[in-house]
């Protein structure tokens, strides 16, 4: 059989549907394929994206090229439009057995199946068991996005905030700590909004005290990308109280100054990213933050930059991801006065000199220090903070190990 090649782009989340549709794929017996899931977060992202389908159909001259994801979901158009491409299958349309059936029976039928993503109320979490490497599986709790952010076209490509019952989550979770994961990651577009769908309106700190007493074995549990403003008492009480939450939070602060924030639809102001970071590490003193920001959105003055570059070291975050800003055709924020694209990659960069700063007073901080790390290769894996750690000798894949902390280098930590 010439089982269908896949490429990925983006998130987690998107990483975690292509293991969904490998499956789905491999069940319906499509051969002879290569499926691109698409990220739209960008302008760059969809460039990307576009590249990648003209270098497969290079490599693979003879193959059915399948696009999907974000990107195919928001402009099926210009994706159909490629002469390399010969079907676009929608969001919805990827989770489902009958479109795979479909393309693996009578291809020519639909070349595109983009149906309205808003009117979807349900998530694909119960399709897969987590994916992952075999020490960390990520698990899909919640898909979509209720906000509208002047800046974002995601809630488009994933439609309305959904959120997988918190018992097909915990389910979930016990066959994959059955199945030897140490460490398992909730993922989603808008992790913090999960519960607001549900029955009772449970918060997604409920959510995590459920987790942490209903699988006592799970060594370690993660959460990624929340909303600081959106964080409940509940999750408050378990970074103070359950060492098995990872002390890492990945922040979508996006700016530093407040009149930015509003222009850009955000509902904090940059003394509400402040007081969270500083009440979560008085919890959790070992907590560290990554964050995304985003450099030159409309209207930015160098004032305006100033108060994000500031930010950095008043929310003392360490893992920053710096987008520069690209307008997203059919976002308010597209329409806005621009700023000067040498002036946006200026600023982008030093952006990212500050991260690079801040990583590098974060392991010189290690030094000395002990550790618990989870081994993600024979001489590599990460601690509670997700710092990469690497060792001179090979210690098991997937288990955690005791670890002291000898010296840093670059980005990593170096342990004996």
């Amino acid at each position: 059989m010439n089982a269908p090649i896949f490429s990925n782009h983006g998130c987690r989340l998107n990483a975690y549907e292509t293991e969904a549709m490998k499956e789905l794929a491999t069940a319906a017996g499509l051969e002879g394929a290569v499926v691109v899931n698409t990220c739209a977060v960008t302008s760059e992202a969809v460039r990307k994206a576009r590249q990648d389908i003209r270098r497969l159909r290079r490599d693979n001259p003879d193959a059915r090229i399948i696009v999907t994801g974000c990107a195919a979901q928001t402009e099926p158009a210009t994706f159909s439009a490629m002469p390399e491409v010969d079907a676009v299958i929608g969001n919805t349309e990827k989770m489902q057995a009958g479109t795979w059936a479909g393309l693996a029976g009578n291809f020519g039928t639909e070349p595109v199946q983009v149906d309205d993503i808003m009117s979807v109320t349900e998530t694909a979490g119960h399709l897969i068991d987590g994916f992952g490497t075999r020490s960390r599986a990520y698990v899909q709790v919640q898909n979509g996005c209720d906000h509208r952010c002047t800046f974002c076209i995601i809630p488009y490509g994933r439609g309305n905030s959904r959120s997988v019952p918190v018992g097909v989550v915990v389910d979930q979770i016990k066959r994959l700590v059955q199945r030897g994961y140490n460490e398992v990651v909730l993922t989603g577009v808008d992790l913090t909004s999960w519960g607001a769908d549900l029955p009772g309106l449970p918060k997604l700190g409920d959510l995590v005290m459920r987790i942490l007493r209903l699988v006592p074995d799970l060594p370690r549990l993660r959460i990624s990308s929340i909303d600081s403003i959106e964080v409940d008492d509940n999750l408050m009480q378990a970074i103070a109280t359950e060492p098995r939450l990872m002390p890492h939070l990945h922040l979508s602060l996006q700016h530093g100054d407040d009149l930015i924030l509003k222009r850009m639809k955000r509902r904090h102001l940059r003394d509400d990213a402040i007081a969270f970071t500083q009440e979560a590490r008085r919890l959790r003193p070992d907590m560290t933050f990554g964050a995304d920001i985003i450099a030159g959105f409309p209207t930015e003055t160098e004032a305006h930059f100033e108060n994000s570059l500031a930010l950095v070291a008043e929310c003392d975050l360490t893992w920053l991801h710096v987008f520069p800003y690209s307008p997203r055709p059919g976002t308010p924020a597209a329409r806005m006065p621009q700023v000067n694209g040498t002036a946006i990659k200026k600023r982008a960069a030093r952006l990212r000199a500050a991260g690079d700063a801040q990583v590098a007073r974060h392991l010189a901080q290690q030094v000395g220090r002990a550790h618990a790390v989870l081994m993600e290769s024979p001489l590599m894996g990460r601690t509670e903070q997700f710092t990469e750690v690497h060792f001179d000798t090979p210690r098991a894949e997937g288990q955690i190990v005791a670890a002291h902390i000898t010296g840093a280098c670059g980005a990593r930590l170096i342990a004996a």
